[in-house]
């Protein structure tokens, strides 16, 4: 059985979700918080897998809780599900290590699969919400600093490493990796992890999020001057 916590400040959003996820067969929902401020005690009383994270509440937000729930050794899953959807909001979780990003108005079917999903340790994001992030680590300012200190974090790794971080930001499994690169999947798995452990990040997300820094792109076609320069 898939562990969960349900975290939302409306109480009628939480006996929905409860109803909903009771119709899944290999997911129990362990505790209901109505406030981030309780997400600590609550984690550690029920050892939930995923905690399903709201982001407005009138307390302690749920991108503060999860900043300080996934900074915590043996944390469980992030997966914030929100009407919430601001692309500094969605960066924001997923730098702080949320695996996944959705909007309630997701069928209730895909937010069950999402669930099972970032407990196997994948990420997951909606549809929705994928335009935002990519426009969000790709342009804008400040980003030849940005690019420049995630190429020095990138420089940490082995040669195999970074081949193996630069097919995660490509959006590559670990099956396609190793057909990739010519090597067993639990050998990715192996580079997977040791990425994540000397980088000191939470999840396959925030590798992708890095090596995009690392590889901005260049401004669309179309936003240019009278001078033909990218605007």
């Amino acid at each position: 059985m898939i562990r969960v916590l349900l975290v939302d400040d409306d109480a009628i959003v939480r006996a929905g979700l409860r109803l909903m996820l009771g119709g899944a067969p290999d997911v129990e929902v362990v505790a209901e918080a109505a406030d981030g401020a309780e997400v600590a005690a609550l984690v550690a009383a029920h050892r939930p897998d995923v905690v399903l994270m709201d982001i407005r509440m009138p307390g302690v937000d749920g991108l503060t809780a999860t900043e300080a729930l996934r900074a915590r050794p043996e944390a469980p899953e992030v997966l914030v599900l929100t009407t919430f959807h601001t692309d500094g909001h969605v960066v924001r979780a997923l730098r702080a290590g949320a695996a996944g990003f959705l909007l309630k108005d997701t069928p209730p079917g895909e937010i069950a699969t999402a669930i099972r999903t970032v407990a196997a340790g994948d990420p997951v994001l909606s549809p929705a919400v994928t335009r935002q992030l990519i426009d969000q680590v790709t342009g804008g300012t400040g980003h030849d600093v940005l690019a420049a200190t995630a190429r020095a974090r990138l420089a940490l790794l082995g040669e195999r490493e970074r081949e193996v971080a630069e097919a995660v930001g490509r959006g590559r499994s670990n099956a396609e990796i190793a057909r990739e690169l010519h090597l067993a999947v639990p050998t990715v798995k192996s580079h997977v992890s040791r990425i994540l452990t000397r980088l000191g990040l939470n999840n396959r997300v925030q590798i992708a999020l890095l090596v995009h820094d690392a590889h901005p792109r260049n401004p669309p076609a179309g936003r240019r001057g009278q001078d033909g320069r990218a605007r």
